[in-house]
């Protein structure tokens, strides 16, 4: 099996943040076409930022994405954190001077509370995980940077040489602008898969049973609760669950403690940290080698005398930002 690993920065949150400030630019007149950007970084440009708000509601990676992003140009930023959200999260958004409204309640709750704030001044722009199109594109150029990767590599990818890749997902926009953006670069050369945790597989739930975010895990008796904090959503994006009917080839869940093992076993053998939700992209390759209905999709596919050709990819979505201290807490964690 070639199987190889890529990192998922949060690109979608930086992407919409640098195109609304872009977009605000222009409209105020402090930025032509033909100038060079990095005059936004001026005191004067930097004032007049200032005055306008950015807001986001998170478990974890997005909120760092657009927190540290939009603090540096200069934006008043608010970060809607729910309860699964890690505290070295929230202490490093708090670092870089953005504020952090804690929830007791899951994402779609931190999601709705934040979305209503904003709404509520005019100068404030809410970065909607939910339904963002901006966020869904700029998730989607991960794939094209993909392409050169790739060829630099000399990993070949057609109808003879498949590419499967497997996606740690939460709401969906993330895992649905990637796999939307290869299916555009690769075609039907490219069987994207979804991971997501056993107790909270929001997206498989809302694509299965077609009601989308009109449906949450709590509903058919899941408690929504996992150790995979940028995982943790319990109710999926319906934009995405609706542009991933024809494009998704699966669906896998996970169980917690493998999230630690797999972890684990990366550090051991390639000696790359990732944080756990990250992990969950290891399953998929295990579950295409393992399991029952897959070997189906292979057969369904004409798949199974070009699988080895085929190229797998594990899309780690974190772990570079990790402190020294949580690291060694994770590598001591074992769970059922």
């Amino acid at each position: 099996m070639n199987l190889r690993w890529r990192t998922l920065t949060t690109r979608g949150g930086i992407y919409e943040v640098l195109k609304h400030t872009e977009e605000l630019a222009f409209a105020s007149g402090i930025l032509k076409e033909t100038d060079d950007y990095a005059k936004l970084d001026a005191p004067e440009c930097r004032s007049f930022f200032g005055q306008y708000t950015i807001q986001a509601g998170s478990t974890g990676n997005l909120g760092m994405s657009i927190g540290i992003m939009s603090a540096a140009i200069g934006y008043h930023v608010i970060v809607h954190m729910s309860a699964d959200a890690r505290q070295w999260k929230k202490d490093l958004l708090r670092s870089h001077g953005v504020t952090v409204i804690e929830y007791e309640a899951d994402y779609s709750e931190a999601v709705k509370n934040g979305r209503r704030l904003s709404d509520q001044d005019p100068k404030s722009y809410f970065v909607d995980d939910e339904n963002s199109r901006n966020l869904f594109l700029g998730y989607a150029v991960a794939a094209k940077r993909l392409v050169g990767q790739l060829e630099e590599k000399k990993v070949r990818v057609d109808e003879d040489h498949p590419l499967f890749v497997y996606i740690p997902c939460g709401v969906g926009g993330a895992p649905g602008g990637i796999t939307f953006g290869l299916k555009q670069m690769f075609g039907d050369a490219v069987h994207g898969f979804f991971v997501e945790p056993v107790q909270a597989p929001c997206m498989l739930v809302g694509m299965v049973s077609g009601l989308n975010n009109d449906i949450c895990v709590q509903d058919i008796g899941l408690t929504g609760m996992t150790h995979a904090d940028g995982l943790a959503v319990g109710r999926p994006s319906g934009f995405v669950g609706g542009v991933m009917k024809p494009v998704l080839s699966g669906e896998f869940t996970i169980r917690d403690g493998k999230l630690y093992d797999y972890m684990r076993d990366l550090l051991e053998t390639e000696d790359i940290f990732l944080e756990p939700s990250a992990c969950a992209a290891f399953q998929g390759p295990v579950c295409v080698q393992k399991s029952a209905r897959m070997q189906s999709y292979l057969q369904e596919h004409n798949l199974v005398d070009r699988m080895k050709n085929a190229t797998h990819i594990a899309w780690a979505t974190g772990g570079s930002l990790v402190p020294e201290e949580i690291r060694e807490e994770y590598k001591k964690t074992h769970i059922d």
